[in-house]
């Protein structure tokens, strides 16, 4: 047990001396750091909300409009199934939640209702079930069909909005060059938005509070916007916008939709070349660029309206064909508005619209006093430990305490290594490791201690301690590590930055009470040989 094989010691060396110098970094200041040498570590770890400060939100998703938009779609679907089986209907709509139909001639109930049927599928993710969930629920009542959205579905399609929408959230604030954002579900529609080191949330309410589903429309030249304001109706095929700017001048726009927003490959900001003024500059895909092409090519002398969340922030008259797929968006922007809007088109529309559920600004001060907090606490627990360890073990608690050191050294080198966010939660799981590393030594000294007591000489003491101890070290860490685990898995936010550094602490303590002691221990046996043993 006290016998070290070559490739032992020399792995205990080099994961030793790599924690010291992946933690060293941590110590150095940022500004220093640029003068390190570009093969030594540079990586510190992160801190999050709470100890540096930053913009915490909680986004709700509209979940009651994507129920919405697929009946809408299904309405569409309806249509299509009974014109293809040749099967009249009337008052086909969506009334109380679902979609129902009336079929005209009663003999051909059962013809509509196998058509519907075939509409249906399983829901994603239910394929392997015993019992597969259906999307749709198709009840009839003599000649009237009704369908509605089963609850699986509903959950199904929240839950891909929900993740659609973290992406997308991610990508914009991706753009605003932040570190270490937190973006986590929260709940069933949900989304948990921590930006440590963002001071001012404001940029970051208007980026997400936009849901950027863009399209290219022509301006209807049956009337003005103020004339179909003035009527109170509007021409089929129409429908009255307005202008995001304050103005909010009514633009009657068609329903056609010219070009997607999805065929937008890339928009920038820039300035316009004849005025100076802020713009954005974007770039289709092939087919959009063709389809932006034609457009502009049979529109020429027309307004193009340019709608971005059924506001039109833009509606130049069409001069020329363009037809390189390239154009340009300006509408009096400021430079701050430009750059949010090429964010926006570029990372993508959101799946749904969200709201801003709560909001709330941690100021660095704050942050500041959390870490000193967590520094005296630490300092002080350290101090306690070393303390007692020297006073109840002399020498080998000397030991113990150099293995605590490296054991402290690892957690961090880790948590730079994995670019970990480091919360106050997290501080009290470091503190928490110190307690259990030293733990696991005053359970191997007392029975080494027993040992002793029984009679036996020094390296039999030692041996038979260290064996007796390990059973006991092992199942106490490996429960711990069982919560963390659970911890983790099941937590969010700083529940998970407590079991992320309680996990590391328990491996790394385990390592250095266990095998770094154990092989400080059999250097000094093999120097001294002592005669006797005093502990």
């Amino acid at each position: 047990m006290l016998h070290f094989d070559r490739w032992k010691i020399v792995l205990i060396y080099i994961l030793c001396v790599a924690g010291l110098v992946y933690t060293a970094p941590n110590f150095v200041p940022k500004s220093k750091l640029q003068d390190v040498p570009a093969w030594l570590p540079h990586q510190q770890i992160n801190l999050g909300l709470d100890l540096r400060g930053g913009s915490y939100m909680l986004l709700g998703l509209e979940t009651d409009a994507l129920v919405r938009e697929r009946l809408q779609g299904l309405v569409n679907e309806v249509r299509g199934a009974l014109r293809d089986v040749s099967v009249p209907y009337t008052g086909l709509g969506i009334k109380d939640g679902s979609v129902v139909v009336r079929i005209t001639a009663p003999a051909d109930a059962e013809k509509a209702r196998d058509a519907i049927d075939g509409l249906s599928s399983i829901v994603a993710g239910n394929q392997f079930s015993t019992l597969p969930e259906r999307d749709l629920l198709i009840t009839a009542d003599g000649p009237q069909i009704s369908i509605v959205l089963s609850d699986a579905a509903k959950r199904a399609r929240v839950q891909s909005a929900v993740q659609q929408s973290i992406e997308i959230v991610r990508r914009r604030i991706d753009e605003l060059g932040t570190t270490e954002p937190v973006i986590q579900q929260q709940g069933i529609d949900r989304i948990l938005v921590q930006v440590p080191g963002l001071d001012d949330p404001s940029q970051l309410k208007a980026l997400l509070g936009k849901t950027a589903k863009m399209n290219f429309r022509l301006v209807s030249n049956a009337m003005s916007g103020q004339q179909a304001l003035a009527s109170r109706t509007v021409p089929a095929g129409t429908e009255l916008l307005y202008t995001s700017d304050q103005l909010k001048t009514p633009v009657l726009v068609e329903r056609r939709i010219m070009v997607g927003g999805d065929r937008l490959v890339d928009a920038q900001p820039g300035f316009d070349q004849r005025n100076g003024l802020p713009v954005v500059n974007f770039r289709f895909d092939a087919t959009g660029a063709r389809q932006f092409g034609e457009v502009t090519r049979d529109s020429v002398g027309r307004p193009f309206a340019i709608v971005l969340d059924n506001e039109v922030i833009s509606a130049p008259v069409i001069r020329e064909p363009i037809m390189g797929g390239q154009g340009q968006i300006s509408g009096n922007f400021t430079v701050q508005e430009a750059n949010n809007l090429a964010i926006l088109l570029r990372s993508g529309a959101l799946p749904v619209a969200i709201t801003v559920l709560e909001e709330r600004t941690v100021g660095p001060g704050l942050g500041a006093d959390s870490i000193r907090a967590g520094e005296i606490a630490a300092i002080i627990g350290s101090v306690a430990v070393v303390a007692f360890m020297i006073a109840s073990y002399g020498f080998f608690g000397i030991l113990a305490n150099i293995a605590l050191i490296l054991n402290i050294a690892m957690v961090f080198a880790v948590l730079s290594v994995l670019q970990a966010t480091l919360t106050l939660p997290g501080i009290a799981g470091i503190v928490l490791t110190i307690g259990m590393a030293v733990d696991a030594n005053v359970l191997i000294y007392e029975r080494i201690r027993e040992e002793v007591a029984a009679g036996k000489g020094p390296i039999p003491a030692i041996e038979s301690g260290y064996n007796r101890a390990l059973s006991s070290i092992l199942d106490a860490n490996i429960t711990t590590l069982i919560s963390a685990a659970i911890l983790f898995q099941m937590g969010s936010g700083p529940v998970r930055g407590f079991a992320v550094t309680l996990g590391i602490g328990i491996v790394t303590s385990v390592f250095t009470a266990f095998t770094v002691n154990r092989y400080m221990v059999s250097v000094w046996l093999r120097r001294r040989r002592p005669k006797a043993l005093v502990l």
